[in-house]
């Protein structure tokens, strides 16, 4: 079982004579720096946590002050030989602040590094580990993470003082962050307990090497990235497959890569080649930006400690994610040193062939619902999000997505969607009060049938669901019929509403 000490970040320390200077420059300067300990020889007598140190330092003259006056006096101290999985369980019922926020771990008593609970997420992932502790943090670091999250929404509308606005979004997108930490490391232990969803749909296979040039254009141009994305195949060439998927490992590469590449140059590539029923696809992201150690390539899909990618834990996880995803679609990744700078990582699928059926292939059409539709997605897992959006666009239909039940709300108000799709668990708002908030709108809004989409379909629950006025459940995993079937039927009965209305 790993230990604290395989996890931690062994930074400096500040002598407890600091001032305040220090520490801004040390976080300005390492983004990654979520909290550094204060030390009197090397003994821990306190720790300065990221946000609301920088939001202190707003003041006049606070950079010159005693570190000691903006540090937490009674810091969380943890033992390096302690096994990581015992210590979470009992600190999210004893200090589950501390435990998000960062915390000391020391060996016998001697300051050794700081860590949080981001940085242990990996140490908790895998299928020897507690399958049920994942769980448990996700339910019980979700709820004041979006206590917090509304508080902001709420100060967002009062008149703040100058720079105030920029702490607090600062603080609403670490909230953020720390939510999709949660929901990639929940994916993963489901991917270990064989339970990785995989939904394979037709798609176009250069759509969506352009939808990946258009995902990341923006960012690589802040970052003074060149990014080369390019397509080696037929023009028209479709295969089934998991296309979200496929994005999401494609994202957790090149986020990789971004992180490693200072105005460098990224290469994202999509190769293509007939096999028998179907295409080989041999997917290559290449940059230039670093010098990789042997040991860091060989275990940076599931290292933890000192053998962390740069770029975080999401980096890391999401690297461990794109792991499972490709294996479970009968592939592997493999990285390897560049002759020069940087590395090349590489994978190989196959994928059974859709074309010569039209655009989007043969399976669409046997698909293909009675009418199209906007829709709107609200689900607060961003996988989950993509793999139902790549199946409404399969339908033909349009869709936009929120991530809780309070934007659902508000978004409904607008009366332009055809259908809601409704996850049932969320943060701020669950789908099921989400759905008695909708149909107090006057109609159409109010009117709007919502389908649910939970792995939470026993009959009581299901009586719940259609209590709220919710039309139907369509269960999780989603499969592909049971969705077009839902939206199929429920596009019927809102048509003949509106016959009915209109005449």
């Amino acid at each position: 079982m790993d230990t604290l000490g395989d996890t931690i970040d062994r930074r400096t320390a500040l002598p407890a004579d600091s001032v305040c200077e220090a520490a801004l420059a040390a976080f300005i300067h390492d983004l990654d720096c979520r909290a550094l300990a204060i030390v009197d020889g090397d003994r821990p007598i306190g720790i300065v946590h990221r946000e609301p140190f920088l939001a202190r330092m707003e003041r006049a003259g606070a950079a010159n002050r005693p570190i000691m006056e903006t540090a937490e006096p009674d810091p969380l101290i943890a033992e390096i030989g302690e096994p990581a999985g015992p210590f979470v369980e009992s600190m999210l019922t004893q200090r589950p602040a501390a435990l998000l926020a960062g915390f000391i771990v020391c060996r016998g008593g001697v300051y050794e590094g700081v860590c949080d609970l981001a940085m242990l997420l990996p140490a908790l992932i895998g299928p020897r580990q507690d399958v049920g502790l994942i769980e448990r943090i996700c339910t019980e670091v979700r709820e004041p993470i979006a206590h917090a999250l509304a508080a902001a929404d709420g100060l967002r509308r009062l008149r703040l003082p100058e720079g105030a606005s920029q702490h607090l979004e600062t603080i609403a997108e670490a909230a953020h962050t720390t939510l999709s930490l949660l929901d990639t490391a929940a994916e993963l232990q489901r991917a270990d307990a064989g339970r990785l969803e995989i939904v394979a749909a037709p798609r176009r296979l250069q759509e969506l090497m352009d939808d990946i040039a258009a995902r990341w254009r923006i960012q690589a141009e802040t970052a003074g990235v060149t990014l080369l994305v390019s397509y080696d195949g037929a023009p028209d060439c479709a295969a089934i497959l998991d296309s979200a998927r496929l994005m999401q490992v494609f994202d957790a590469l090149i986020g990789h890569a971004m992180a490693h590449s200072n105005r460098g140059v990224i290469e994202a590539s999509l190769q293509v080649r007939p096999v028998e029923g179907g295409f080989a696809l041999t997917v290559r992201v290449r940059d230039n930006g670093a010098t990789y150690a042997p040991h860091y390539l060989a275990g940076m899909f599931h290292a933890v400690g000192d053998a962390a990618p740069a770029g975080g834990m999401g980096v890391q996880l999401e690297l461990m994610l794109a792991e499972r995803a490709i294996a479970a679609m009968s592939g592997t990744l493999k990285a390897k040193p560049n002759p020069g700078a940087g590395a090349t990582v590489a994978f190989e699928i196959e994928a059974p062939s859709a074309e010569g059926t039209g655009a989007r292939g043969a399976a669409i059409e046997e698909l293909a619902p009675v009418r199209s539709a906007h829709i709107l997605v609200v689900d607060d897992n961003a996988t989950n999000r993509m793999v139902v959006e790549a199946l409404c666009e399969m339908f033909d239909c349009s869709t936009e997505s929120v991530v809780d039940g309070v934007e659902a709300v508000e978004a409904a108000k607008a009366g332009r969607y055809d259908v809601i799709l409704m996850d049932i668990k969320m943060p701020r708002m669950d789908g099921v009060t989400a759905a008695k908030e909708i149909r107090k709108l006057a109609a159409p809004a109010g009117r709007v049938p919502i389908i649910a989409l939970t792995a939470n379909a026993d009959t009581d629950e299901v009586a719940l669901y259609l209590a709220a006025g919710m039309r139907c459940v369509v269960e999780k995993p989603i499969k592909p019929e049971r969705l077009l079937e839902a939206l199929d039927s429920a596009l019927a009965e809102r048509v003949m509403h509106g016959a009915a209305a209109a005449a």
